[in-house]
This record gives structure tokens, sequence and C-alpha cells, in this order.
């Protein structure tokens, strides 16, 4: 349907609200935010009349006051969202009538995000809101309309007629926040959308005009994520109650991260939402394991998914604890961190410092001990008792609840003896996936699939999804040859033919033949033929003689790195990870970093255990060296016993988080470039890392 008026527009998308899609008929037309702010006190005198709220005298004008007034003190969309959904707000009695409360301090509710299109929940749109300008130099404004839920302005929505670009409404809104308009009561809004008829883009308040950036407007998307743009299925599922309602009472997630109020993608509600359900299904008794898994691509939020999963499940009721469950120990400290930033006031993340802790904490029946961030080492030692921490009462104990586990990275972690070690102990436990790469038939490990250790795939959002929406980053792969392929083909082809020279290779009718398939039709890489089988390619012979572990090819792979490092970092300001095949040369590396460049400031990080096998003692005095460097450059006083502090250290300069989060003005206390072995590849996040070195095989 095409609208050659904005007004037309307007009136048949708000009639489609109203009449379908669950808001109410009455439509406040043209209000100021007098008006509104009087709106929402006659609905909280409404569902806080009872004797020891309201007591069934009215709010005053001072008492909406005190609450225009904490809004205003609260100021980030961020803190107004925690606002929003704590459920109560308190004021003091100003009112005489109230004898019995005048003077006093009473909490009334404002919203239950739990009373999804029930309760005392009340959803009305106010059409053409009017905007008081700030000071006289600037017009009055009229917005084309707000959802308002139980009287408070949460989502403000504006629209363009046909073949006007929705940019045009998002420009429109970033003009409004300039002029201040979303201030007041229109601060509590927490989702804008900016929609024509072909159209519709949704984001959080940023909080700040400056904030503003296109990077973060969504389209609304179906199950099988096709983005949907018609007004009337915009109308029927973002918009709608109880999708509204619950966008903004579950779907929001205030960052304390980065201070930054988040909206979820659709991709990620879908993920939350059937986690959450089928919790909500399960049946106990039965012992049945396998809750499913999440497919979603590296670098599309999985962790954010799966704390909301977590928290929908802990605040249900569902489950008596849901454990959020980590591969890699040094990625349990920034897991943990990041539950804690989205969480919410109410919410309490618990991480665990050792067996001990982790056994407390699973015993335990306070709610605050729901929520719990560990990793599967700890996990699995609890059926090991390496320390007999663990007493078979407690044991019996733990396994009377119903606990959940949200596998972080299940990819990675699944098929080891440690999680099998977990689901033998948890017997009716409940498992989920989340995972960017799952193991399928072609790739299964042990001759299991991530569909035999976690049950059926819940949901998927591949990277053809992410790089499509603009959600996840494109791949901008370089491939730096060290040797000429030329050099290197003639290389294996003279090895295959047995020869030495190429007098010798022409003289041979058979080594000729020999000589030309790998000099001109091997491929590179192996491959497998339609038989099934391996063909090695001409990479393959090359790693298997070392040609990749010369000091030939290392010097030339350091140089190439130096000689760009001021354009790929954009003079020092970015990061960049080295990923190794082994610690011997990581090492190698390092040594020829320090030695080619003393003024790159390059660490590295790899396993630090100690055994008694060959190579131990090299591998000590190596980890002595890192150490010593990263203390002196650093200041710090680390050792082998505190290695995994210095992990934490280092996570968090090259990620810019507290203490460091300001490391950015102070170039001396940035990581340039850090050298990996099998670490930090996969679950680990930084805004500031802008580059990947590879030399190891994929």
């Amino acid at each position: 349907m095409t609208f050659n008026s904005e007004a037309a527009f307007e009136n048949s998308l708000i009639n489609t609200l109203t009449i379908s899609h669950g808001w109410e008929p009455e439509v406040l037309k043209y209000k100021t935010e007098k008006d509104l702010i009087d709106n929402w006190a006659k609905i909280l005198f409404d569902n806080n009349r009872s004797i020891d709220r309201l007591n069934d005298y009215p709010l005053t004008d001072g008492e909406m006051q005190q609450i225009i007034e904490q809004i205003n003190g609260l100021k980030t969309p961020l803190k107004l969202n925690s606002f929003i959904n704590g459920k109560s707000v308190s004021i003091t009695r100003d009112n005489p009538d109230d004898v019995a409360h005048f003077g006093k301090e009473i909490s009334l509710k404002i919203y239950d995000r739990q009373e999804i299109a029930a309760g005392q929940s009340r959803y009305q749109i106010a059409q053409q809101p009017k905007f008081q300008a700030k000071t006289s130099m600037l017009p009055n404004r009229r917005g084309d309309f707000m959802l308002l839920i139980n009287g408070m302005p949460v989502i403000h929505v504006e629209l363009k007629k046909s073949g006007i670009p929705v940019s045009q409404a998002y420009n429109q809104i970033q003009k409004y926040y300039h002029e201040n308009v979303f201030t007041g009561l229109f601060s509590l809004v927490q989702v804008f959308v900016a929609m024509n008829p072909e159209e519709a883009i949704y984001f959080a308040n940023p909080g700040d005009e400056n904030a503003f950036n296109t990077d973060f407007c969504f389209h609304w998307a179906d199950y099988n994520n096709e983005p949907i743009n018609d007004w009337k299925t915009v109308a029927s599922t973002l918009l709608s109650i109880p999708m509204a309602h619950q966008l903004i009472g579950f779907y929001t997630v205030a960052d304390d991260t980065d201070g930054m109020l988040k909206v979820m993608r659709s991709y990620q509600y879908y993920a939350a939402n059937k986690i959450s359900d089928t919790v909500a299904r399960n049946h106990w008794e039965h012992g049945n394991q396998l809750g499913g898994y999440i497919w979603h691509t590296t670098g599309s939020g999985k962790t954010m998914t799966s704390f909301k999963s977590a928290q929908l499940i802990a605040n249900s009721n569902d489950a008596d604890k849901v454990v959020f469950l980590i591969d890699r120990i040094e990625l349990g400290t920034q897991s943990a961190s990041e539950y804690r930033g989205f969480a919410e006031a109410t919410d309490d993340i618990q991480e665990t410092e050792d067996t001990a802790v982790l056994i407390q904490k699973l015993k335990s029946s306070d709610p605050a001990n729901t929520l719990i961030v560990t990793s599967i080492q700890k996990m699995s030692n609890l059926k090991e008792n390496p320390d007999k921490s663990l007493k078979q009462a407690d044991l019996d104990q733990i396994l009377t609840k119903r606990i959940v586990f949200v596998v972080d990275e299940c990819h990675r972690s699944s098929f080891g003896e440690m999680m099998q070690t977990v689901k033998k102990t948890f017997s009716k436990a409940l498992f989920f996936g989340f995972s960017g790469t799952p193991i399928q038939m072609e790739n299964q490990k042990k001759g299991n699939t991530t569909s035999d250790i976690f049950g059926n795939e819940l949901h998927r959002y591949s990277i053809a999804d992410g790089i499509r929406d603009k959600n996840v980053l494109g791949f901008d792969p370089d491939k730096v040859l060290t040797f000429k392929e030329k050099d290197v083909r003639q290389a294996v082809a003279l090895d295959k033919a047995k020869a030495k020279t190429l007098s010798e290779v022409f003289a041979s009718q058979a080594k000729t033949k020999i000589f030309n398939e790998y000099m001109k039709t091997r491929p590179m890489a192996g491959f497998v033929n339609t038989e099934g089988k391996y063909v090695k390619g001409i990479e393959d012979y090359l790693l298997a003689s070392g040609q990749y572990r010369t000091d030939e090819h290392q010097k030339m792979v350091v140089q190439d790195i130096l000689d760009n490092w001021i354009i790929i970092s954009q003079n020092y300001k970015f990061h960049g990870l080295f990923a190794t095949s082994s610690i011997h040369e990581a090492v190698q590396y390092y040594r020829r970093f320090k030695t080619a460049d003393p003024t790159l400031k390059v660490t590295a990080l790899f396993d630090p255990s100690i055994d008694n096998n060959e190579g131990a003692i090299d591998k000590e005095n190596a980890l002595i060296e890192i150490i010593e460097d990263y203390n002196a450059r650093y200041n710090q006083t680390f050792t082998i016993p505190t290695w995994q502090k210095m992990k934490k250290d280092i996570q968090s300069r090259l990620a810019h988080k507290k203490p460091y989060d300001r490391i950015e003005k102070n170039p001396d206390e940035q990581i340039d470039l850090l050298i990996v072995v099998d670490q930090m590849l996969t679950g680990y996040d930084s805004k500031w890392l802008n580059v990947l070195y590879l030399d190891k095989i994929l």
C-alpha cells in the first residue's frame, strides 16, 4: 500500500495497532508533557489505591514532581532502564487528605514486566505529542506518536510517507535530540523506531546526540532471519502487544561495561525466548539432558544472548540454578564481568573462585546464588573431588535442584572428558550450548556432533545473515607470501619427482610427468575428492618439510608486520593478535620482535603449566623472560604462580577495560601485539583489536 501523505500513514498505522495489536482504542492526541504527566498520575493512582499506598487519595502535582525530579536525576537511558524495570518508585506524601501517610515515604508500583497484557498493565498511544521548545530561538515540535506503557512513554516512532527514505525519520529523531526534546518525562523513551511504509528500523536511546550511530540501527526479522519491512507486519510483530512490552521489560540491556543502553536484535530474542520456553516445558523427572543449541555466528553477540537466556530462566523460577559454563579459565573472568555489566540491580552474578566456593553456591537456596559463572575445569572437579571438598551429602543436596547449564563456545569445550564428567555428575540437569561453529557430521569429534551432546538446533543466525545485516564485520583476508608460489611448487615438484635439477627432470619422461603434475595441476591447498579421500596440496608438503618453521620464513613474517604496523594499527591506536601453531614458535617470534623493534610493545600468552617432559626447562625460562619483560614495561610484579592474574591484566589492557578504560590516552600502557597459542581466538571481545595474524593451520 502506498501512502502519499505522512498523516494518512500515521492514522492507518495507529488504527492497526489499536484495532488488532493490543493498544487501547482511545488515542491521546496533541498532548503536552503536562497532559501526559497527568495521565500517568491517573494510572499510578488506579494501580496504587490500596490502603498501604495511596490510601485512595490521588497524587498531587508536587508528588508527581518528585517522580520527575528522580527521572531528571538519573539522566541516562541506562539508569532510566533500571528505573522503569525496578517495578516501583518512592515518594513522600504531601497530600494533606491522606492523613495516615502525610509526610511519610510510600512506594508506588509503576511497571511489572511479568504482567504482559495482564494484571494492571496499560497500553496507550500518544499521537502528535507536543514538545515545548527549550529556548525562544527554537520552534515547538510535535512528534508522530509515542507508545506508553503504564503511562510512561517508552517507545517513540517517527514516520515518513512512501518514497521518503527512512533515514530522514532517523535524522529527525537526532534533530529532536539536539533540541533537547527527550528530557523530563520524555527521557523515559527506551527505543526509537524510524519507518516508512516499506522499511522500519529500531534502535536503543543512545543518550547523547553525539552517540547516534546507524551501525546500531536494526531491522526486525522473522524466525528465519528474513528482514521484516512491510508496515503491517512491523505493526503485528515489533510494535504489537505483547512484543513491545517484552522488548522494554526483557530485551533491553543496560550495559554497565560501556555505559550504553542496548536493545536486542530479533535473532537474539528468538534464541533467548526459545531457551526459556524449553526450560519452562521441561519435565525434570525424566532426566532429559538435551536442551538444544544455538548456532549464532561469531561476533553476533552470543554472550548477551546467553546472558538474557540465563536471566530469563533465573527470574522465571523454572530452574533453581543457572550455570554459565566456560571452557577456558581466563575467559571466565571476562564473561563474569560482561554478565555483571548486563545485569540489573536485582541480579546477582556469582563468579566462583575455586571448587569449594562453587559447591557452596550450588548448595545455597539464596536467590542471590541462582546465576553462577564458572569454568568446565572447576565443574568437572566436583566429581573428581581432588581436594575432598565435596561430601556425598553435599552432592545429594545439589542433585535435588533443577539445574540448567548454558555452555559458551560449546564446539570447543563439549567433547572432552571433563564435559562428559559434568553430564554424568548432573544426570538430570538440562544443557544448552552456544556456538558460532557447531560440530556437524562432516567434522564430528570422537563420533559426536553438537546435536549429540546438546540436542536439536534451537535457532540459527549464520555468518551470511550477519554480514547481510551488517551485525558482524565482513572478512578482509590478506595472504602474505613469504616464498614465491613458483619457487615452492618447484621445490615440491623436484622432491616428488626424485630429482635435484630441472635437467634431471626433463631427461626422464616419467619424472617430467610427475614434475608437471605438481608444478601445474596440483592445487596449493589439499582437498577431499569425490571418493571421500583427502588429496594433499602443495601446502601439505611444505608443512611436512618444515618450510614454514625456518628462520627465513619467520624473519619475513616479522619484517612484514613491522613494515606495515603504523598503517595497520592506525599509528598505534589499535592492537593485534598473532596466533602461532606452537609454544616453541610463539617464543621464537617473541624474541624476534624484541630484537627487530624493541619499541613495539609485544607479549605472549600460552598454557603456563610446566611438566617433566623434554623442553620443560626451555618453556620455564621463556615464561620467566616474558613475565620479567612485562613487569619491567608496565611496572607489575607478576610471577609464574600468578600467571592467571597476568592474563587478566593483558585482557583488560587489550579491551581498554577497568582499570585501563582510558588507556588510549596513555600509549605507553598499551599492548601493541599479543602472541597467542590456542587462546583468545574465540570468546574474547575487544573493540580495540583490528588485526589477526595467523601463522598456523586453520
